[in-house]
């Protein structure tokens, strides 16, 4: 039976809602068609490992989890001489935010030669970041609210006119809705910046929609198709969805939405655009504004929460054998194998072409 590591946790501001989407994972995959290995990244840095079956084991563990690297597909222990843990066949990526989620983690476990059930570095690193999101859509002319990006320094106030009153201040490189604040007027910029530049290095001045509707659609590739869930509608009390209506005490939502069928197809359309421009793979959610009749691409969540099984699965079990799916792709996916040239240029002595460093002086 194969098994497949579970990575949840990190340094980020989502850390917590990562732990409850590994161990709704790691419980939902036991007992299945998979031996699950629970791998926590605490927020202080490194991983470790223990047979979490609850997120109160994560939070509070009636003894330390054992800390570990991670070497081919194998754990490590982290001191010492090394000595194997436990072996894995594919891993699967739960955290939400930070450096696993910017691809990171998945460059990681590319080096180590690890299958992954999960998006890959590149489109994870580009999905991170609002400002470069919104230049790829640009690019496959897929429309975005207008917005400017500012970095710490920069005069907040001229940006700001820029887009125009009220606009939405948001950390770029953040999610969950941290750290988000409507501004309707000057003189409450200054506050919003501050917020933003205390948790990120970069903020995103974006036109704010009186009357937006928050709208999701997730997408996941089996084999060669992609599966697109129906848009669901997330529905907010505020200006904005805020953490707490996303995890704690929302208004809930509707799926499929109240649209109309032409609306309906265009995010469809956008989010299977993303996907596959990217040549993406594992299970990622595309938020949309809805604004009357306009439909605007928001953000492309790379590693969603609850992994958005309830919008491809449905059911628990429903979500179960989405999971077991995607990653019987990623154990069946062939690992391309590309010739590596070898030019000899180190065996010659003499490095003195028009791309070279011009070896003099035995500097190299």
């Amino acid at each position: 039976m194969p098994t497949v590591a579970v990575f949840f946790g990190g340094r980020s501001n989502e850390s917590e809602v990562s732990v409850i989407t590994g161990m709704l994972v790691c419980n939902l995959l036991r007992g299945g068609s998979y031996r699950v290995l629970p791998v926590y990244l605490p927020s202080e840095g490194g991983m470790v490992t223990a047979d979490f079956r609850a997120v109160e084991e994560v939070v509070r563990p009636k003894k330390p989890p054992l800390p570990v690297r991670v070497e081919g597909r194998a754990l490590v222990r982290a001191k010492g001489r090394g000595r194997v843990v436990a072996r894995f066949d594919v891993a699967l990526n739960c955290c939400h935010g930070g450096m696993g989620e910017d691809g990171t983690l998945s460059a990681l476990l590319a080096w180590q030669g690890v299958p992954l059930a999960s998006p890959a570095m590149p489109e994870s690193a580009v999905f991170m970041d609002k400002w470069l999101t919104k230049i790829a859509a640009r690019g496959l002319n897929i429309p975005v609210a207008p917005a400017v990006c500012l970095k710490e320094g920069e005069d907040g106030a001229a940006k700001a006119e820029e887009v125009g009153y009220p606009l939405v201040v948001k950390p770029v490189h953040l999610g969950s809705s941290i750290g988000v604040t409507v501004v309707h007027a000057p003189e409450e910029l200054d506050a919003a910046l501050a917020l933003a530049f205390e948790l990120d290095d970069a903020a995103l001045l974006e036109k704010y929609f009186e009357g937006r509707r928050d709208i999701n659609c997730a997408a996941v590739r089996i084999g060669g198709e992609v599966r697109l869930s129906p848009p669901e509608e997330v529905f907010s009390a505020g200006d904005v969805l805020t953490y707490r209506e996303k995890y704690e005490e929302g208004r809930g939502s509707q799926c499929p939405a109240d649209l109309s069928e032409e609306i309906a197809l265009r995010i469809r359309a956008a989010t299977h655009t993303l996907y596959e421009a990217f040549g993406m793979r594992g299970i990622v959610r595309a938020d949309f504004l809805v604004v009357g009749e306009e439909v605007f691409f928001n953000e492309l969540n790379m590693v969603p929460g609850s992994l958005a099984g309830y919008l491809l699965g449905g059911t628990l079990s429903g979500t179960r054998r989405l999971l077991e799916e995607v990653i019987a792709d990623a154990l069946a996916r062939p690992k391309a194998q590309k010739h590596i040239i070898h030019t000899g240029i180190l065996t010659r002595g003499v490095f003195s072409g028009a791309k070279s460093c011009k070896r003099r002086q035995k500097i190299v």
